[in-house]
């Protein structure tokens, strides 16, 4: 409930702030090694984020060897990405890696 003040001229003026209320989270384990596993790339369509998952790619498979790198997009960056592709994302990838590139 947001809280609210008047002021001498009889507006009423409404703090934004707000509360918010979440349910804490455990985050899931850290792989120890990129080696071996599935790596799946989410390209959310922004402008650059398909330039900055590029390079994030070939800088993991400098440093590590994938199974194997599966591509996926997502239709619009201002969407949230389907149920069936975040299961078919999850289905077939151990790790999966994404990014906003403004």
């Amino acid at each position: 409930m947001p809280t609210s003040s008047s002021l001498p001229s009889g507006q009423t003026v409404f703090d934004p702030r707000g509360t918010v209320t979440a349910t804490t989270l455990t985050l899931a384990p850290r792989l120890e090694t990129l080696q071996g596993v599935r790596l799946g790339v989410l390209d959310n369509s922004k402008w650059n984020a398909s330039k900055l998952l590029r390079r994030t790619v070939a800088l993991l498979e400098a440093d590590t060897t994938p199974t194997s790198i599966n591509h996926y997009t997502k239709d619009s960056f201002s969407r949230v990405a389907p149920a069936e592709l975040l299961d078919r994302i999850a289905a077939e990838n151990d790790v999966v890696v994404t990014a906003i590139g403004d």
